[in-house]
């Protein structure tokens, strides 16, 4: 068993779940703000963001609607963070860089390849909606292609370069891994690699043990020595494939982006609680959690002076 410190990351609200979902969610700067801060006091060395509309809680891309809650985070906690260049999937990459292209985060997270990212199975579940925009979002999915082709990557890799933003590759089956190695061998980008792989979204890989193992092994082949291993499991397979993937010497991620839930038909009442439920996994393993200032020597990041908010 690896003895490597664990890097706990919490993706706070994401473009997955809408407001009706649960009243949990984070949606307004102060909302988003306070639950970034208490996920890192309870021991998330990462805060991965998105922004969403104060009023609606629809998915936000602008910059501005970043700066109120960067500004808060920033002063309240040292944690690193991690803007979102993945938006939502119905934006195209343009809208989806502005964030970091101009906010310049010590990371940013990039979508390694084109998919299907089917969110209309969670109408089985949610049947009324608060705002107009929901049911339309998740319905439009059933022919929704998450574009993120070789020119939108490269076209982010190159105008976010000059930053020094380094990258949570999140890869959501094995081709992106294979994605991912053909932007190495290019020279696009560098070691170390935050290689995020990503289980249980319909249109990427499934969440079994064996899926984990896959992408694990075609990892270690791809990238060697020269990344590092983190997981995230969407809804309920959140839990035990971070717990599987801390195990294994790996890192996780966990947040309301990824799963509204704490346990079996219980909805987490906020990022922190999952945060807390991940450190104890973690620690019943033996293992040790990675401060910030872990997380920033272990991935190469360029600190956070050297941001722009």
């Amino acid at each position: 068993m690896s003895r490597q410190k664990v890097i706990i990351s919490c993706a706070v609200t994401g473009a997955i779940h809408t407001p009706s979902m649960s009243p949990y969610l984070p949606v307004t700067p102060e909302e988003i703000a306070r639950s970034s801060i208490e996920a890192a006091e309870a021991g998330a060395a990462i805060i991965h963001l998105h922004a969403r509309n104060p009023q609606t809680g629809k998915p936000d891309q602008t910059p501005e609607a970043f700066r109120p809650f960067l500004e808060k985070i920033k002063a309240a906690s040292d944690a690193v963070v991690n803007l979102t260049t993945g938006g939502s999937p119905y934006m195209p990459v343009q809208e989806r860089i502005q964030p970091a292209l101009v906010l310049k985060p010590e990371v940013a997270s990039m979508n390694m390849g084109t998919m299907g990212f089917g969110l209309f199975p969670m109408l089985e579940r949610y049947k009324s909606f608060k705002h107009d925009w929901e049911r339309p979002y998740l319905e439009g999915s059933k022919d929704l292609i998450f574009r993120n082709t070789y020119g939108d990557i490269e076209t982010a890799l190159k105008e976010l370069a000059p930053s020094e933003t380094r990258y949570e590759f999140e890869c959501y089956d094995t081709s992106h891994l294979y994605n991912l190695a053909h932007f190495v061998d290019r020279g696009l980008v560098k070691a170390p690699f935050f290689v995020q792989t990503v289980f249980g979204i319909l249109g990427g890989i499934g969440a079994h043990p064996e899926d984990v193992m896959h992408m694990r092994r075609t990892a270690n082949r791809l990238f060697g020595k020269d990344y590092h291993w983190s997981v995230l499991g969407a809804g309920r397979n959140q839990m035990p494939v971070a717990a599987m993937a801390a195990s294994m010497g790996g890192h996780v991620r966990v947040g309301l982006e990824d799963s509204l839930w704490i346990g079996a038909g219980q909805l987490a009442q906020s990022n922190a609680d999952q945060v807390r439920r991940v450190r104890e996994i973690i620690e019943g393993l033996g293992l040790e959690v990675a401060t910030p200032a872990e997380a920033r020597q272990l991935l190469g990041l360029k600190g956070v002076d050297k941001v722009a908010f």
